[in-house]
């Protein structure tokens, strides 16, 4: 397991980090989000050695993170760390040797993520001479060559076509199957929400959210949206007069789909209860939770005032 416990970086008076802490379990994608400059670059080139913070420690396995572990990381950094005039294939058996790979291994590894990857034709080809695409495949292959415990990936799907990014989604749900933990930073959140175990939210340095998209989503009060065929000749329903039995709820909202079904969204406690007022409305199709998307709890928690997401100060590390 990977933890970072309260970590602060400064850059002079710029504070980059304060006191940011945060963990990942065996087989996790996480999910790394925020604004540009919020610190999500800097924290992962502080857990790759790139920089040092002012404060705070990294623990692998429980044991302070030093060089030799980070060999056994894959690090994908957001601009590309590839030699542009190297061929794909010696380029990946190269950087697999210098991960302690022997000769044979390092060039079955590379043409195995090389097929896996969808680069075969282009394995022959130097880095350079590949789409913005391509290149960003060939990174991700550099980061799996030599086999990591751990992924820490920069903007892994930047430039991606929706194939790739399909791709590329399955390759990390199969490094997590395999055990192997993920923290990839992202602003396509579309991405994040179907394939993450977790979300972390920063803002200027602060982690101000932490959890699984079903917590992130969840409101104080619990919402519910059915959807009822109504029975022809039926007369149509336009307001809260319109349903004198669901003044039990709070809030109902009226509408209709592209078929013309009626659709009720109201929140309580108890969806069961709202079934039974639909029922007597038609045929009931669909019931479910109202879920807040992530971009919504994204934009919330970036343009929220601070002091509704961050600790008062004598609360910090």
């Amino acid at each position: 397991m990977l933890v970072l416990s309260d970590i602060s970086m400064y850059f002079g008076s710029l504070r980059a980090l304060d006191c940011l802490s945060l963990s990942l379990n065996s087989g996790e994608i996480v999910g790394f989000v925020g604004a540009n400059g919020a610190g999500k670059s800097t924290t992962m080139r502080i857990v790759m050695g790139v920089l040092t913070p002012n404060a705070g420690k990294i623990t692998w396995k429980s044991v302070p993170i030093d060089a030799a572990m980070r060999r056994n990381i894959g690090y994908m950094p957001e601009e590309r760390g590839l030699y542009p005039r190297m061929k794909v294939t010696e380029q990946l058996v190269y950087l697999a040797r210098l991960r302690g790979l022997s000769a044979p291994a390092s060039r079955a590894s590379a043409e195995g993520w090389i097929e896996r990857l969808g680069l075969a034709e282009r394995r022959g080809d130097q880095v350079q001479r590949l789409s913005l695409g391509n290149q960003q495949r060939v990174q991700l292959a550099a980061a799996l060559v030599a086999d990591p415990e751990l992924l820490i990936l920069d903007e892994p799907f930047s430039g991606l076509d929706p194939v790739a990014v399909d791709v590329m989604s399955e390759v990390l749900l199969e490094r997590a199957t395999a055990g192997v933990p993920t923290l990839f930073s992202s602003h396509q959140l579309d991405v994040v929400e179907r394939l993450c175990d977790r979300v972390a939210i920063i803002r200027e340095g602060r982690l101000i959210a932490d959890g699984t998209v079903p917590e992130l989503q969840a409101t104080a009060t619990p919402r519910w949206r059915v959807v009822v065929q109504q029975a022809p000749g039926t007369a149509p329903i336009h307001s809260l007069a319109d349903l004198p039995g669901f003044r039990v709820l709070a809030d109902p909202a009226i509408g209709s789909d592209a078929a013309g079904n009626l659709v009720i969204t109201a929140a309580g406690a108890d969806e069961q209860q709202l079934l039974v007022l639909a029922q007597q409305l038609g045929t009931v199709r669909e019931l479910g939770p109202v879920r807040r998307p992530l971009t919504e709890i994204f934009r919330k928690a970036l343009t929220a005032p601070a002091s509704a997401n961050e600790p008062q100060k004598e609360n910090r590390c």
